[in-house]
């Protein structure tokens, strides 16, 4: 052979060829992010408004009597939040021992998608506003109808009377049939085809493949009128950080088929589950279910996998749910501090038992839903579902509708949206078993759109949150994820024309 070089590696380039492309794609791509323009974050100005903080995410600090919160421990929270030094956010004065969660995953930086910083929402509803009120009297009604089967909001006087006073809210921002809030409406979201169907995803009713076994979506719940927080000391203890009394659950576990069985999911699930699931359900439902811009669709000799199959899907699914979450946590507590319900109620509570005067808007104080709680609970407290109460991280956006709306879009960009969904079901009465549904065909689009909404809005159903942390979180996951499609676009090598998608406004893009 002489001094014949063999060479045992094939490809279209040289090893020094591959290393600078790779080097200039990521160069190229770091350029991309870097020659965008600093987003100037708006928020709604409550924080300069209120001398008090009445309007800000105050939970585990030290308050008063009346659950405002002590302002140099407050003051130590900005300082930290603003300084970012470890040391500082120590120093943070604390009520009990219940801790913040995670505030230092607010300056986190990584290597893909957009920068967390330069992620764009905007400002939510102030404190004093109608469209506050609004989304306050939505989360009492959402508490109240916990236990109403979502098949029955039609029949149900509770669900009846919700959709009736949310209607006569001035500024109610959400979906409504011919002007008016609907029991075909109610607590939904107005995604495209999100209002089509039963109320639950099929998402969350379809057996899970899992490897080399089967999961069915019957979860653990909590029992009917199982309320939580509506004792004025309970209340100020949990936002004092205070630990909370333990709930009592329902031992049988059940298909989700109300407010309280949906809110016991988005309790425990961890953080990508609902997307996850949807994938492997998606996954096994074979090549037609693909969207057809899968490059491998028309290959006689190849099939995706790596690539363009079940291990990229879900590699992508799992990925842009951290990236969402580090989003949500900057908007969290860098730009918003927007206070939980929970907290509003107390001032509700407060403000009408005459102990404090705060300008919440009249159309909340003089509803309906506001009289019915305190005729069933004897105090003005927004009922949780959870025994304590929200996470100890501010509002806005949720967590929950961020990673949602991420993984949704990383899986229209990969499944066919038109393709129907077989033998569609809906939960039984009790529970305990699905039911055929056949009122008209369900998509894959359609389905995802409302599995988003399930998740994001069904935080709402436990108290934890607005309806606009959850529809603006769906939006800000839907962004991180096309940001992180994007940076990936040019990173394949086959014949491939981009991801197609349909977006939560109802614009169809390609990246």
């Amino acid at each position: 052979m002489g001094k014949e070089k063999r060479k045992c590696v094939l490809g279209p380039l040289t090893g020094k060829e591959r290393i600078k492309k790779a080097y200039y794609l990521r160069k190229d791509t770091a350029r991309y992010h870097k020659e965008h323009d600093p987003i100037e974050h708006k928020c709604n100005g409550d924080e300069r408004r209120y001398k008090k903080k009445i309007a800000n995410f105050t939970k585990t600090l030290p308050h008063n009597s009346l659950g405002e919160v002590d302002l140099k421990a407050y003051s130590s929270l900005r300082k930290a939040l603003k300084s970012g030094d470890p040391e500082d956010l120590e120093a943070i004065p604390m009520g009990g021992t219940t801790k913040l969660a995670n505030p230092q995953a607010a300056y986190v930086f990584d290597l893909i998608g957009a920068d967390c910083h330069q992620t764009e929402l905007p400002a939510p509803p102030a404190f004093s506003s109608a469209w506050e009120a609004s989304e306050m009297a939505e989360v009492y009604w959402r508490a109240l109808t916990r236990d109403v089967h979502f098949e029955e909001y039609d029949t149900n006087e509770l669900t009846i009377e919700a959709a009736s006073e949310l209607s006569r809210f001035s500024d109610f921002r959400g979906p409504k049939d011919n002007g008016s809030v609907t029991t075909g409406t109610l607590f939904r979201s107005a995604t495209p085809e999100d209002l089509e169907g039963p109320f639950i995803s099929q998402f969350l009713f379809k057996d899970i493949p899992f490897g080399s076994t089967t999961i069915p979506q019957r979860y653990q719940t909590t029992l009917a009128g199982a309320d939580h927080m509506t004792d004025y000391e309970e209340w100020l203890n949990i936002q004092n950080g205070g630990s909370p009394v333990a709930a009592i659950p329902d031992t049988t576990p059940r298909y989700i088929r109300n407010g309280r069985d949906l809110a016991k999911y988005v309790h425990i699930d961890f953080s990508y589950q609902p997307a996850l699931s949807a994938c492997l359900i998606l996954n096994g439902l074979g090549r037609d279910a693909l969207s057809p811009n899968n490059p491998y669709l028309k290959s006689a000799t190849q099939g995706g996998f790596i690539t363009f199959g079940g291990p990229h899907i879900l590699d992508l699914v799992s990925k842009v749910s951290r990236l969402a979450l580090e989003a949500a946590w900057f908007h969290k507590f860098l730009v918003h501090r927007r206070l939980r319900p929970e907290e509003f109620g107390g001032r509700v509570h407060n403000h009408l038992t005459d102990s404090a005067n705060y300008p919440i808007h009249k159309e909340l104080l003089n509803s309906q839903v506001i009289s019915k709680v305190f005729n069933k609970y004897g105090t003005y407290l927004l009922p949780m579902a959870y025994p304590e109460g929200s996470p100890t991280h501010p509002a806005y956006p949720a967590g929950h509708a961020s990673l949602a709306g991420a993984g949704v879009t990383v899986l229209k960009a990969f499944f066919n949206e038109a393709y129907e969904i077989p033998n569609p079901v809906t939960a039984s009465k009790n529970g305990l078993s699905l039911v055929p549904y056949s009122d008209g065909p369900l998509t894959i689009g359609g389905e995802l759109n409302k599995l988003a909404s399930n998740i994001a809005l069904g935080r709402d159903t436990a108290g934890v949150h607005w309806r606009s942390d959850g529809i603006e979180g769906i939006k800000l996951g839907e962004a991180v994820a096309i940001e992180v499609l994007r940076d990936y676009r040019k990173t394949y090598n086959e014949n491939f024309d981009g991801f197609t998608l349909t977006k939560f406004d109802g614009k169809k893009i390609t990246i």
